[in-house]
């Protein structure tokens, strides 16, 4: 459906539509996928946090700085948000070897449990663009990465 017809708006040029267009698809799509989180009682950035961690879990722990720099959204407070996977044991975190300031972080057996659970999470992802074609995801994510230049 035409972004017009689904706000029922006008718009000012073709580059408002667009952006128009990217927003309000982009909040639909994270929607759908929160709906998906809320089932295992979860956020976003926390999920974001519980992959790094799986993803780098042979190279050791991960400090906050390294969490932070592979943040979707770079406005995180991952230390609090590493606060709440801890209270839910989903992470440990010690003082760092080499700074005590800093805290080493790792996903613990209860994490890892808990995202492979949610790999459903990742195949439903997947569905979310399944009206295009593969060209065309591809084409998507070349604009997509042209348009933060």
């Amino acid at each position: 459906m035409k972004i017009e017809d689904e706000i029922k708006g006008r718009f000012r040029n073709d580059y408002h539509k667009g952006f128009i267009n990217i927003t309000y698809t982009v909040k639909q799509l994270s929607y759908a996928f929160l709906q998906t989180l809320k089932e295992h009682d979860i956020t976003e950035a926390q999920y974001n946090i519980l992959r790094v961690l799986r993803g780098f879990r042979s190279e050791g722990p991960s400090s906050i700085g390294f969490l932070k720099d592979r943040m979707l959204d770079k406005n995180s407070d991952v230390s609090r948000i590493v606060d709440k996977l801890f209270e839910k044991k989903l992470v440990d975190r010690k003082e760092g070897a080499k700074d005590r300031r800093q805290k080493d972080v790792e996903i613990t057996s209860a994490g890892m449990e808990l995202i492979a659970t949610m790999d459903n999470c990742e195949r439903k992802v997947d569905t979310f663009l399944q009206n295009l074609t593969p060209d065309e995801v591809h084409e998507l994510n070349r604009l997509m990465d042209k348009i933060r230049g």
